[in-house]
C-alpha cells in the first residue's frame, strides 16, 4: 500500500478521536501522554507511560496493515522514551492481530478485555522470580495469604494490615505496588514496608511490577472513572493475581478496608466477587481503630 503517514494529534482533534474510538466501542482513556493518527480520523492510537491505549481504525480501512504501522508507529515512541517493556490490553476479538505482532497474552476479564505484553516470557519470568524470592519460606505450613499494598506512606495502620494477615497464614506474601505515581516514590515505600514488617518470620516482600495495580492493568485505582470501568480493571487484576496465586499457591488475598475511597470501595467489592470465583479466598480486614480518649 502507499506510504501511511502518522502524525500526532492536536488538542482540537479530540472530538474526531473521540468518534472514531466510539465507533469501535471505547471512549477516550484518561491519563494519555501521546496520540497520533493517520489521514483524517481514519486510524489513531495513544501511549500513557509503558502502555498502548485507545486503538482504532476505522472500519472501511480495516485490513489494510494500518493497524501494524500504528502499532509500530507507538512501539518507536516508547522505545526513544526508553520504553522496552510495553503492556496494552484490547477487546478479546482483537487479541489474534497483537499476537501476530509479537505480543503474549497475560490474562483476561471475561469477554471484556485482554491484558497482553510484548514479551513472549515476561510474566512467566516475573512469576520464576516470585518463587526465587520465596526461597525456603515456600515450604512454611499453614495457609498460604497475600496481601497487596501501595503504602503511601507505610502507616501504623498498614502495619497492622500486615501482622492481622501475618497472624492467620504460615507464608504471607506482601507485594508493594511498584507504580510510581504516588507522593512517595516506590523505592521509598519499599523500605518503609520492609523495616516496617521486619518482625514478621513468616513474610515474603515482592514487587509487583507492571503486573499488579499498576496503569497498564487497573488506571481507574490512580484516575477516579466510572463504576463500569473500575469493575472492568479489578476483574482484570483478579485475573492476572489468579496466575500468581496458582504459581505460588496462594489460597487468600487479604485487603484492607478504605471507608474514606470510592474507588478502593468499588475495587475491593469487585475483588471479592472475581478471587472466589478462581478459587481463592478473599479476606477484608476492618481498619485498626482507637477507642475514644485515648
Amino acid at each position: 500500500m502507499a506510504e501511511y503517514t502518522l502524525r500526532p494529534l492536536r488538542e482540537d482533534e479530540r472530538p474526531s478521536m473521540e468518534a472514531l474510538l466510539a465507533q469501535e466501542g471505547l471512549k477516550r482513556d484518561a491519563g494519555l501522554d501521546y496520540s497520533c493518527g493517520g489521514f483524517d480520523g481514519e486510524s489513531l492510537g495513544s501511549c500513557a507511560g509503558n502502555t498502548l491505549r485507545c486503538l482504532a481504525v476505522a472500519k472501511d480501512r480495516q485490513g489494510g496493515g494500518i493497524l501494524n504501522r500504528l502499532v509500530l508507529h507507538l512501539i518507536q515512541v516508547q522505545h526513544r522514551r526508553g520504553n522496552y517493556h510495553i503492556f496494552l490490553y484490547t477487546k478479546p476479538r482483537n487479541a489474534p492481530l497483537f499476537a501476530d505482532l509479537g505480543f503474549a497474552e497475560i490474562a483476561r476479564a471475561g469477554d471484556s478485555m485482554v491484558f497482553l505484553e510484548n514479551r513472549k516470557t515476561g510474566f512467566s519470568d516475573y512469576l520464576a522470580r516470585l518463587r526465587e524470592e520465596t526461597g525456603a519460606l515456600a515450604s512454611r505450613p499453614g495457609r498460604t495469604g497475600a496481601l497487596v499494598m501501595n503504602a503511601n506512606p507505610f502507616t501504623l495502620g498498614h502495619q497492622y494490615l500486615a501482622q492481622e494477615a501475618g497472624k492467620a497464614c504460615g507464608l504471607l506474601h506482601l507485594f508493594v505496588v511498584s507504580e510510581d505515581v504516588s507522593l512517595f516514590p516506590a523505592r521509598v515505600r519499599t523500605e518503609l514496608v520492609r523495616a516496617g514488617t521486619a518482625h514478621l518470620k513468616n513474610a515474603v516482600l515482592h514487587q509487583t511490577g507492571s503486573y499488579l495495580i499498576s496503569r497498564a492493568t487497573f488506571p481507574a485505582y490512580f484516575l477516579p472513572d466510572s463504576d463500569a470501568v473500575c469493575e472492568a480493571q479489578a476483574r482484570l487484576d483478579g485475573a492476572v493475581f489468579s496466575r500468581i496465586a496458582d504459581a505460588l499457591g496462594i489460597q487468600v488475598r487479604y485487603l484492607g478496608e478504605e471507608p474514606a475511597s470510592a474507588v478502593t470501595r468499588i475495587y475491593n467489592r469487585h475483588l471479592a466477587q472475581a478471587l472466589p470465583a478462581a478459587g481463592i479466598q478473599c479476606r477484608i480486614l476492618p481498619r485498626k481503630t482507637t477507642p475514644a480518649g485515648e
